[in-house]
């Protein structure tokens, strides 16, 4: 399967860099990988936000339609990773939009943001008010950090600036999500979800690994890990790979403390990636003059090729190429998006393998190294499984060239039992034109949930 044409255009028009400051304070990611190992596992992490955490409501707007209320609540990860989170998000924001009438229960969606979905509009116009009138549920939107009121005034629009931006806001989200649904099951409200689109889907895939009770979850246009859209899909281009691979080098704390942090796959990855440096092209921000055999995608796994493991001061020796582990299938740095532009020279590098460059290898580290900590603090698998995985129903994008599937663990292995389904087409158009089917699944989710845990049916 392709990639969408769509989405790599649509890319290209987007000009701003990510992660202009670097990896982030090598002290923070300290931190944020001891806390992951918390949040990580639900039996550790199912008391650190009381039942009784404080939620504030400020504002309550009647609506024809609607009641749409304002609130907010001090971030939990703030007690626990004090200082981490940045001064303007550390106070959580909300909306949530209610029916004016109840039908026979109250169920209520929790809906996280994608990349660039600040404050709440876009959410509420094209999510929760459709969801109301189809069938009466309520919506209740939180902002993600660095985003809207919670953005750094440092940062612009979306970029995040560090790398180190993602894993905070990722646990964050997941504390504030669980402050919410105890606010909520306090409140009378129930059934209780969650949703998000990209991003917000990714997002609400982890807060839901946390909740220690059966909770329908509708992840659209997300998958099992960020590590391939930050390095093989087409947002990899907008990655600011200079400025990484110049702290990855002056600061030998990355390699030399930081990636004995990582766990299962993380390390996997990491390991992987510096496989991958032997037999890497000169630059991953060439773009030109490829020319690939067509049926290149489909190639098999090469479980029989050994790969000698390079990196700047590490011995040689032989390494088979894994057949699982957090891949499956081609190695998870040659993702599905390999046939979108931005990362095409680094599927013919066994041709280049002899020409290799000092500097090149340190890209590639660099490379395998952004691989290793995203799948370290993203990975599905390294968070616990949901009580009930057949309350999930994920939705992709068969095109899509923002979420890479080829190479990467599937949601099914990891959460047996749980739905996928497939929509033709790419990311952009996917969010564009297939909501409907969005709320569909969330609908089909909740009336899961239902026959399984009452008698009754809500749609």
């Amino acid at each position: 399967m392709g990639v969408s044409r769509l989405d790599v255009f649509y890319r290209r028009l987007l000009l701003t860099k990510l992660f202009i400051q670097g990896w982030g304070k090598p002290e923070d990611l300290k931190r944020i990988f001891e806390f992951r190992k918390i949040i990580g596992d639900r039996e550790k992490c199912k008391d650190l936000v009381p039942k009784d955490y404080p939620v504030f409501i400020d504002k309550i707007e009647e609506q024809n339609d609607c009641r749409i209320l304002n609130g907010h609540f001090t971030s939990p990860l703030e007690h626990f990773l004090p200082g981490i989170l940045p001064a303007e998000s550390v106070k959580a924001r909300f909306q949530f939009i209610l029916p004016r009438k109840w039908k026979k229960f109250k169920p209520v969606c929790i809906h996280l943001a994608g990349t660039g979905d600040h404050f709440f509009w876009r959410r509420r116009t094209l999510m929760a008010k459709p969801m109301m009138k189809e069938t009466g549920m309520a919506s209740l939107l939180l902002e993600n950090p660095y985003y809207g009121y919670r953005k750094p005034k440092e940062q612009i629009r979306s970029s995040l600036r560090n790398v180190s931006d993602l894993f905070v806001m990722g646990g964050a989200l997941i504390l504030e999500s669980a402050a919410l649904l105890h606010w909520l099951e306090r409140e009378g409200y129930w059934p209780l979800g969650m949703t998000g689109i990209s991003m917000g889907g990714h997002m609400a895939s982890l807060a839901v690994t946390n909740w220690p009770k059966p909770i329908p979850l509708v992840p659209c246009l997300s998958w099992s890990t960020a590590s391939g859209v930050f390095t093989t899909g087409v947002l990899s281009k907008a990655v600011n790979w200079r400025e990484l691979e110049k702290q990855y080098a002056t600061d030998t704390v990355y390699e030399e403390e930081i990636t004995r942090m990582l766990e299962y796959c993380g390390m996997d990855s990491f390991r992987m990636g510096q496989d991958f440096v032997k037999n890497s092209p000169s630059s991953v921000d060439t773009l030109s003059g490829l020319d690939l055999p067509a049926d290149f995608l489909s190639m098999p796994t090469p479980q029989a090729s050994a790969l000698s493991a390079g990196g700047r001061g590490r011995s040689g020796g032989q390494a088979s190429w894994p057949e699982r582990g957090c891949g499956g299938g081609l190695d998870p740095m040659l993702s599905a998006v390999s046939s979108s532009r931005p990362h095409l020279d680094m599927l013919t590098a066994r041709n280049v393998a002899e020409q290799r460059q000092p500097h090149r290898s340190l890209q590639h580290e660099s490379l395998g190294f952004m691989k290793g900590v995203m799948d370290e603090c993203t990975h599905i698998a390294n968070f616990s499984v949901p009580v009930d995985p057949s309350l999930v129903i994920v939705v992709q994008a068969k095109e899509d060239a923002y979420i890479p599937r080829s190479g990467v663990r599937s949601l099914q292995e990891i959460w047996p039992g749980c739905e996928v389904r497939y929509l033709n087409g790419g990311h952009i158009s996917a969010y564009l034109f297939k909501q409907g089917l969005f709320r569909q699944a969330i609908y089909h989710a909740y009336d899961r949930f239902i026959q399984k845990y009452s008698k009754y049916s809500i749609f």
